[in-house]
């Protein structure tokens, strides 16, 4: 990854797999409903060597915590994932020769849990009714009970997380707008929390460029919910470290009904991708046909093959 320093030290294996983390494609979406007066934008996440846009900031704390040594005594890797996170931990845990546990909810979907067992990595499942937000508690009793034990990198709370943002996603952005697309000017960035990193670093670093720029994180509903987002409507949800409210100028509401039937549109454009990736257009149709805005932007964080066993595609497209 051009953006990241290298250490010499890593792995040769690691270093070719973190090479080959971004500078994924910016491609144009044209959704149902686009107003004419739109255009829309969206980077392929699920082109990264992981499968999600998850890849940069691992890659990056990684990084940095092989700098400091962090697992120089033989620590285990520790954190908690929706189930991205944890594949790029997996992978990358695995071509660095660093053992990896994963606490995971019990219903992140198999192809996800299969893809982190492969690499070798140790799952924590928890019990899927207590929510993302129990996984994450876990992880932290555990990184607290046996601190010999594990190195917790906390994604959470990983400032490494949003910088991998700033310094790749929205640089690249920038970037391929300009020399693909001649578009000089950004309007709204659609995006939505998990770590919160995506959203702070790719919006603290198009805000830099457009001061006017409008920030949109949508708001999944409660039940059942958006795979790897977080609603964050509750006094007891647990609120990322990392996320950066003050940038937030909507939050508007996806029901996941809504989000499985743009993913099922998107797939009949030829784009496989999944369910966070149709909020996401489907939040950004909607600002456009509101707000008017000309230019929207907006990643597809991964691909929808790591859903079959969910109900993304078993339900028929609406």
């Amino acid at each position: 990854m051009n953006t990241f320093a290298l250490n010499p030290d890593l792995p040769e294996a690691a270093r070719t797999l973190i090479q080959a983390i971004g500078q994924t494609p910016l491609i144009e979406l044209f959704p149902s409903g686009l107003p004419k007066h739109s255009r829309f934008f969206a980077k392929m996440e699920g082109c990264n060597p992981g499968g999600s846009i998850k890849d940069r900031p691992v890659a990056r704390m990684l990084i940095a915590a092989w700098k400091q040594q962090r697992f120089s005594n033989g620590q285990r890797l520790l954190d908690a994932s929706s189930g991205n996170a944890g594949i790029s931990y997996a992978m990358l845990g695995a071509a660095m020769k660093i053992p990896v546990t994963i606490v995971v909810p019990g219903n992140a979907s198999q192809e996800r849990l299969h893809r982190i067992r492969a690499h070798g990595a140790e799952l924590v499942t928890t019990d899927p009714l207590e929510g993302y937000d129990f996984a994450l508690k876990e992880a932290q009793r555990l990184a607290q009970s046996f601190p010999e034990k594990y190195a917790y990198m906390n994604q959470y709370g990983n400032e490494q997380n949003w910088k991998a943002h700033y310094d790749s996603t929205a640089t690249e952005i920038l970037t391929q707008l300009a020399q693909q697309y001649h578009i000089q000017h950004i309007d709204v960035l659609v995006a939505g929390v998990g770590t919160g990193g995506t959203i702070t670093g790719v919006g603290r670093r198009l805000r830099k460029s457009f001061p006017h720029l409008h920030i949109a994180s949508i708001i999944p509903e409660r039940f059942p919910g958006i795979e790897g987002l977080k609603p964050l409507t509750q006094p007891e949800d647990i609120v990322p470290e990392i996320l950066d409210f003050s940038i937030i100028n909507e939050q508007p509401d996806v029901a996941l009904d809504d989000a499985i039937q743009q993913t099922h549109q998107l797939a009949q454009q030829g784009l496989f991708v999944g369910p966070s990736s149709g909020a996401y257009v489907q939040a950004g149709v909607e600002l456009a046909k509101t707000h008017h805005f000309p230019v929207i932007v907006s990643v597809l964080s991964d691909s929808g093959e790591r859903y079959h066993s969910t109900d993304l595609w078993r339900k028929p497209a609406l």
